[in-house]
Order: structure tokens, then sequence, then C-alpha cells
């Protein structure tokens, strides 16, 4: 009995290393990995869940996390997703959002080229064949951007095909805004000699809220990308002025 108890509770311990690495899993999936039934491990699934190590979904189950863990999900989530925008050849303008900036390490496709004033494009992975060109400019701690009559000068004459950008609040009625004044006029800039598409990067703390300063009106973004947990009329009032709204959620990492 007790070497029994010893073999459930290892197989339950594996599920949370595995979740660990990946923090939504399938019960199928489960049961091929560790060679029992798929009744086995909802067992395994509804203990720990009751144990409050993780959240059953419909055919799986997705790690417990904290609202900041939570939010730091979305955040990756939506930016693997706008990744899928880029196409090969693109020439990109990145903010200095964090969210936008995650993009860099999701980009599949060839010769694509980033031109962002986030300072900590220096630390970010990304693949061999995206060249990342930085402003200059002066920088602000503790976002690293990089702002000012420099950073202005460089982005003057360059003209982009997309543009993805984040921000502090977005709302139907005010459109795109920031905490960070310093910011506006690089925001304006972007948006304003960006081509193609403008992809506005912002999870659901952020929809249906104004910040301090208008970087642009609504009718500039073209698409937003959010999560799931963003407030239903905020959105329908967002895409009453013409955009379209994506939607990640957990079940799609």
């Amino acid at each position: 009995m007790k070497r029994e108890r010893a073999c459930v509770e290892s197989r339950r311990n594996r599920i949370i290393e595995i979740m660990e690495m990946n923090p939504a899993v399938r019960v199928d999936e489960l049961s091929k990995t560790l060679g029992v039934s798929l009744i086995t491990i909802r067992r395994d699934l509804q203990d720990l869940e009751e144990r409050k190590l993780l959240v059953r979904t419909y055919g799986g189950a997705i790690a417990a996390m904290t609202e900041k863990d939570d939010i730091q999900l979305y955040r990756r989530l939506i930016a693997k997703y706008a990744a899928a925008f880029v196409a090969e050849n693109d020439s990109l303008f990145i903010n200095t959002s964090s969210t936008a900036l995650q993009i860099l390490e999701y980009i599949k496709c060839k010769n694509v080229t980033a031109i962002t004033n986030n300072g900590k494009a220096i630390y970010c992975e990304h693949p061999g064949e995206v060249s990342v060109v930085l402003t200059g400019g002066e920088l602000r701690h503790p976002k690293e951007a990089m702002v000012g009559d420099f950073a202005l000068r460089n982005l003057q004459p360059i003209h982009t095909k997309k543009a993805f950008i984040g921000c502090s609040g977005v709302s139907g009625d005010v459109g795109m805004t920031t905490e960070n004044f310093n910011e506006v006029s690089i925001n304006e800039l972007m948006i304003d000699h960006t081509a193609g598409e403008v992809f506005l990067l912002a999870d659901h703390t952020k929809i249906g809220n104004n910040s301090s300063f208008i970087s642009c009106p609504i009718e500039k973004i073209q698409y937003l990308i959010t999560d799931e947990k963003a407030p239903e009329e905020a959105l329908t009032h967002i895409r009453e002025k013409g955009v379209t709204v994506y939607q990640v959620r957990k079940t799609d990492f």
C-alpha cells in the first residue's frame, strides 16, 4: 500500500515538474508521457487542483499562478501571437513596451529589421535572421527608454512596414495613452511613419483605462492584441472605432 502511494505521489510530482516547463498541459499528452490511463491522469489533476497546485481546464490543466504571474503569462502570449504577423523582409517599429519587445524572441521569418527605442533590446534573445537597430538618445530609467531630440532625429528618415506598440492604457474614446510624457513624441512618430499596419499590444489591465498622455487617437490603430480577461464593454467600443481585436487565451500556450 505504501509503495503504491509512493508511486502515485511520484507521478503527481512529475506532473508538477512538467508544468514548470510548460504551464498548460493536456490529459492525453500526460497519459502518453507517463504511461497511465486518461482516468488516472484526471484523478491526479483533480487531487493537484484540490491542493491548489493547478487549475483544471477542458481537456487539461494550467499552472496555478499569482496575479502578477498571470499578467506576465498573458503578456508573453500576446507577444507570441503578435510575432505571427511578422513576414519575411519586414521592417518593424517596436517602442519601449516590454510586451512588444518580447516579439523578437518569437519571430520565425528571415531578413527582418526591428527598430526600437527600448534599450533592453540589447539583452533580448532573438534569432540571427532578425536585425535589431537602436535609435539612440537620452536613456531614461527604469524602462531604459531612449528618448529626446537625438532619438527623434534618427527616427525621422525611417518608414517601416509595421509597428508593434505597447501602452499604459487604451480606450475607444481617448485612444492610446502612456504615463511617460517623454515617450509621446517617439510613439507618435513611429505610428505616423508606419506604411502598413499598426498593432497595439495591451493586456487586460490596460483595456478601457486612460493614462496621463495621449500618444495617438484610436483611429490610427488597425489591430489590438489583448487577452481573454479584457472587459467586453471596452472592447466593443474599440471595435466600433474600426479596430480589429484579437484575444489570446491560456489554452493557446
